[in-house]
């Protein structure tokens, strides 16, 4: 619109009081708002604590959606209206002073660690180890060290082998809480040559194993590349899996529409 002096005055647009920014400094970023009517002095106090970069030495710059630069708001009476920011514009929150060392709150690697020997820890009451020693959890539960026990023991597992048979439809336990277990048809019973103990060898309906039933050079059992696998007789459960039919014919699909 104009004053009668034939002279256009520019009215902005957008009238909201608060403005969402994002905020980048050295060691930060994040997404602020922040009230248009605030001074550029009242911002830098909001922005020490979340930048680390002191007040006195701090300098803001302006940049737009584009990431353009703007301009650098160095008014500290000027409020942040004044400057037309935007929606999604950027901060950008540098320190000014020269003697200041370069990312020196974030480089870790500056960061002197505390270190211990392995004979020391074991020897502390106050260690995670030691609660955990203590009170039989995690590795260091009955079971777990049972468990233990048959891995290393060149007959762990044989009472667990003596109730699974070559030919035996199976499926494999899941190896976490959210994962599916794996059915397949056991191949080999026995001993290796890879690991002490009993071991089952299996393969998979589906290409989910790890080798063809050579291990090492040694073949123990046949089937496809990357169907075959070797398990501990505890993961394994024996029972009347019917191996699923993943290679469906035109006849087939046709029944099942």
């Amino acid at each position: 619109m104009t004053d009668g002096s034939n002279q256009k005055t520019i009215v902005s647009l957008d009238t909201k009081p608060i403005v969402t920014v994002f905020v980048t400094s050295e060691s930060s970023s994040s997404e602020r708002r922040f009230n248009k009517d605030i001074t550029i002095g009242a911002l830098k106090e909001r922005l020490e604590p979340i930048t680390g970069v002191p007040i006195a030495t701090m300098q803001i710059k302006l940049f737009d959606k584009n990431d353009q630069f703007i301009c650098s708001l160095n008014d500290n009476t000027k409020k942040l209206g004044f400057y037309s920011v935007m929606d999604y514009c950027r901060l950008q929150v540098d320190d000014l002073n020269p003697y200041r060392t370069k990312n020196e709150w974030t480089d870790v690697s500056k960061v002197k660690k505390f270190e211990i020997s392995e004979e020391e820890y074991n020897k502390r009451n106050d260690s995670v180890r030691h609660f955990l020693q203590k009170n039989k959890l995690g590795q260091y539960s009955e079971e777990n060290q049972l468990h233990l026990e048959k891995e290393n023991d060149p007959e762990g597992y044989f009472e667990e082998a003596q109730n699974i048979k070559v030919g035996d439809r199976c499926e494999v336990n899941a190896e976490s809480k959210t994962g599916m277990p794996k059915r397949g048809t056991v191949k080999y019973v026995g001993k290796t040559e890879f690991k002490p103990g009993y071991w089952i060898g299996i393969a998979y309906d589906e290409p989910q194993g790890k080798h063809n039933g050579t291990v090492k050079g040694k073949t123990y059992f046949t089937c496809l590349p990357k169907y075959g696998v070797f398990v501990r007789p505890n993961k394994v459960t024996i029972g009347d899996f019917p191996e699923e039919d993943f290679d469906l014919d035109d006849d087939d699909l046709l029944d099942e529409l």
